[in-house]
C-alpha cells in the first residue's frame, strides 16, 4: 500500500509496481534494528512501519550536527531493543525520497508508524531531550542508561566535580549551540573552585541566555562566594549574635552549599530585624532562590515560608 504523508497527502513512495526489495533483503531488514535506507528498500521499510514504528533519520555527509546526532540515535535504538527501527537516509544520495518526505534541512528525524507520519523534530537535540521525545510514544526500557546530563548531575551531587566537568566539556564540544550545557559547565566550575572561569563562560553567552534565570543563578553563586566572609573573618564573629554576624554566617553557609541552613538563618533574620541592611535578608533570600532555580525543592519550600511571613 502507498504510504502517505498526512501533512500533505502526497505519497511517500511510488505506487505498486515500483522497484521492490528482494526477499533476502526484506528478511535481513526484519532482523536488524539499524539500517540504511534508499530506493531499494524504502517501500518495504515503510510497510514494515505497519507492524513496528520506524525512526527515520534524514542526514547528509556534510552536516556536522548529523554526525553528533546519529550515535545518540543508534545508542537509544539499541537500548530500546526493538521498540522501533532506526532507518538512516542519506539525502544527498536520495534526493527524490527526501523531496517526497518534505525534508528541507538536516538533521530531520521522523517517527513513522501504521503507515503515517506521527511526529518529527529538526536539529541535533541533546540526548536528554530525545529521551523525553521518545517517552511520548514508547515506554522507557527497564534498564535505561543514565543520560550524560544525569551522569554529570549525579557526579556533581557526589562532589565529583572532575567527572562532572569532563562530561559537560564533552557535551559543550558536541553541542556548542545548546547553551544550557555551557551554563551547567559554569555551575560545575563554581563547585570546583574556579569562579573566574565560570564567569567568563557566562559572559560569553548570548544576551538572552546570559540574562535568563539559569545563568543568573550561577552568577549569584559566584557572588555569594565573593561576598561571604573568609574563615578568619568568620572566626572573628564568634560569640556575636547581632544582625551583622548572623547575616555573615548565613552568607558563608550559602556559599558553602549549606542552602537549607542558610535560608533558615536568613528567614529568621528577616523576622527579627527586617530593616537590617535595607531589607538585606529578604533580598538575599530571593538571590538564593535564583541560584537554586525555581523548581528546586528548597526554593518551593522557602518561597512559601517567605510569603507566609510577609503576609
Amino acid at each position: 500500500m502507498p504510504i502517505v504523508d498526512p501533512r500533505t497527502g502526497e505519497p511517500l513512495t511510488p505506487e505498486s509496481g515500483s522497484e521492490q526489495p528482494s526477499s533476502a533483503a526484506a528478511g535481513q531488514q526484519g532482523a536488524e534494528l539499524i539500517i540504511d535506507v534508499d530506493r531499494s528498500n524504502i517501500q518495504q521499510l515503510l510497510e514494515t512501519s505497519m507492524q513496528v514504528p520506524v525512526l527515520l533519520d534524514c542526514w547528509a555527509p556534510w552536516c556536522e550536527p548529523c554526525k553528533n546526532l546519529m550515535p545518540v540515535l543508534e545508542k537509544l535504538t539499541r537500548e530500546y531493543n526493538g521498540a522501533f527501527i532506526l532507518a538512516k537516509l542519506n539525502i544527498d544520495d536520495n534526493q527524490d525520497i527526501a523531496g517526497q518526505l518534505g525534508v528541507r534541512s538536516v538533521p530531520d528525524v521522523k517517527l513513522i508508524s501504521q503507515g503515517g507520519l506521527v511526529d518529527q523534530f529538526q536539529g541535533a537535540l541533546p540526548e536528554k531531550e530525545i529521551r523525553e521525545w521518545l517517552g511520548r510514544y514508547f515506554q522507557a526500557p527497564a534498564e535505561a542508561q543514565l543520560s550524560p546530563e544525569e551522569q554529570a548531575a549525579a557526579a556533581l551531587e557526589a562532589g565529583d566535580t572532575t567527572t562532572a566537568r569532563q562530561i559537560y566539556e564533552e557535551l559543550v564540544q558536541q553541542w556548542p549551540e545548546h547553551t544550557p550545557y555551557q551554563v551547567e559547565l559554569a555551575r560545575t566550575l563554581v563547585a570546583a573552585g574556579e569562579p573566574q572561569q565560570a564567569r567568563a563562560l557566562l559572559d560569553a553567552l548570548p544576551p538572552e541566555e546570559r540574562d535568563a534565570a539559569p545563568a543568573r543563578g550561577v552568577r549569584a553563586s559566584i557572588e555569594f562566594g565573593e561576598e561571604a566572609p573568609s574563615a578568619e573573618e568568620l572566626a572573628a564573629l564568634e560569640g556575636r549574635d547581632d544582625s551583622e554576624a548572623r547575616y555573615q554566617r548565613a552568607l558563608r553557609q550559602v556559599a558553602d552549599g549549606q542552602y537549607e541552613a542558610g535560608l533558615e538563618a536568613l528567614l529568621a533574620l528577616m523576622k527579627s530585624d527586617r530593616a537590617y541592611g535595607d531589607d538585606a535578608a529578604r533580598k538575599t533570600l530571593l538571590r538564593v532562590f535564583d541560584a537554586l532555580g525555581a523548581d528546586h525543592p528548597l526554593t518551593v519550600t522557602f518561597r512559601r515560608k517567605l510569603f507566609a511571613q510577609l503576609y
